[in-house]
């Protein structure tokens, strides 16, 4: 690893067009699993002016069966997808929870996929489909998260929270931000940019009402990054364009997956390439990205790393993973291979299977829908929420690894 280097991650708000679709479609994911937690669901959302449309494939008992919407279905859908928009705040002419068309192109899943994924006879559950996944976890901050996009998320968070509460009215809800830091042997010890556009009220690019607006995001800034990353030489961009005033799904289509990196690790580690929000857990291109950074994250809690990247592999319709891969980055205390025997020795992992996984994780609830904005990791784990992010796995590894 370089000793002196500048590294850059960025973030998007709930109210980004394609974070929009993000949660549109969780929110689905949510619905299906809430009625039974065996459904499957692959649902894609295209969002635009004032329009938002779903297609996919499902299989859920109670919702939709015999190739048929029951007990009212189809319209709790559009209710799910209008309270959706309601509650990140679109209330625009151009893209408004109440006004916008809906439609809904959902259908039965293909039975040729189910088979290959349903337990049958001697055959445990398949993966939903091959594939790569990778799980990352650092020092750098608390939750054990790349600096640079752990701090890209919370100046948005922020940014809504304020937003929600009428601390800033002048604030509309699509906005994205770029954290820029300067590392020196590995840690980070200086912001040297700071990237936030925001969508705004008509008239906050002019005059008082812009020096109000880039006053308030550099305080933001100030409560967010520690005091000792910040200094005169940090450079801010606020809404460089100049005006913001049409943003959201108004301003640019969304669709759902499209923020991968925002969604996972700011570039940080590498990615297999699946986007996660809209499916079942199932499909391992969510719940195995999941155990890999379950896995990562206990290996550095435990002290065994400061650094963790795994992969895992898998194929359609096969339920052993086909390989799994740890790599310290030099940092490990145990070599990575050690890494890779213990993770193997710890039975209540359940082989790393789709099926084990989910056991393991407590995935088959209803728990998505706050994963589809800043981030799916580095969150808390509270309740049935984030269980990937759980570090109850430290001394179990502790005395594989000693093993």
């Amino acid at each position: 690893m370089r000793n002196s280097y500048l590294f850059t991650s960025e973030s998007v708000s709930e109210g980004h067009p394609d974070k929009v679709a993000d949660q549109i479609s969780d929110a689905i994911v949510d619905l299906f699993l809430s009625k039974d937690p065996e459904a499957r669901i692959a649902c894609e959302t295209l969002t635009t002016t004032n329009r938002v449309v779903l297609a996919g494939e499902i299989r859920c008992q109670g919702v939709y069966e015999n190739d048929q919407w029951v007990n009212g279905a189809k319209q709790e859908i559009e209710d799910v997808v209008r309270s959706t928009v309601k509650r990140i705040g679109y209330e625009q002419e151009g893209f408004h929870w109440d006004k916008l068309t809906f439609e809904n192109n959902l259908h039965g899943q293909s039975a040729h996929i189910a088979q290959g994924v349903d337990a049958s006879g001697n055959k445990d559950e398949g993966a939903g489909d091959q594939g790569i996944m990778f799980g990352f976890a650092c020092d750098e901050t608390p939750d054990l998260m790349p600096a640079t996009l752990y701090y890209s998320h919370k100046i948005l968070e922020r940014m809504a929270a304020d937003r929600h509460s009428g601390a800033a009215p002048f604030l509309e809800p699509d906005a994205k931000s770029q954290v820029t830091l300067r590392f020196e042997g590995g840690k980070p010890v200086a912001a040297t940019a700071i990237v936030v556009s925001t969508q705004h009220a008509k008239g906050f690019d002019q005059g008082d009402n812009e020096a109000q607006l880039h006053a308030y995001v550099k305080q933001v800034v100030a409560d967010i990054l520690p005091a000792e990353l910040l200094s005169d030489d940090t450079v801010y961009h606020i809404n460089p364009t100049g005006s913001f005033e049409i943003g959201g799904p108004d301003g640019d289509a969304g669709l759902t997956g499209r923020k991968i990196i925002v969604d996972t690790y700011g570039g940080a580690a590498p990615h297999g390439g699946g986007a996660f929000s809209g499916k079942d857990p199932t499909k391992v291109d969510r719940s195995a990205a999941y155990a890999a950074r379950y896995l990562a994250k206990n290996i550095v809690a435990a002290g065994l790393a400061t650094r963790c990247t795994i992969q895992l592999a898998y194929a359609i319709g096969v339920s052993a993973p086909l390989s799994l891969y740890v790599d310290t980055h030099g940092t490990g205390t145990v070599g990575d291979d050690r890494l890779e025997q213990a993770i193997g020795r710890i039975e209540r992992l359940g082989g790393l299977t789709p099926r084990g996984i989910r056991t393991h994780l407590g995935l088959n609830k209803p728990i998505y829908s706050p994963t589809a904005a800043y981030g799916h990791f580095g969150r808390k784990a509270e309740g049935d929420r984030f269980p990937w992010e759980r570090t109850d796995l430290v001394d179990e590894l502790k005395a594989a690894v000693a093993a």
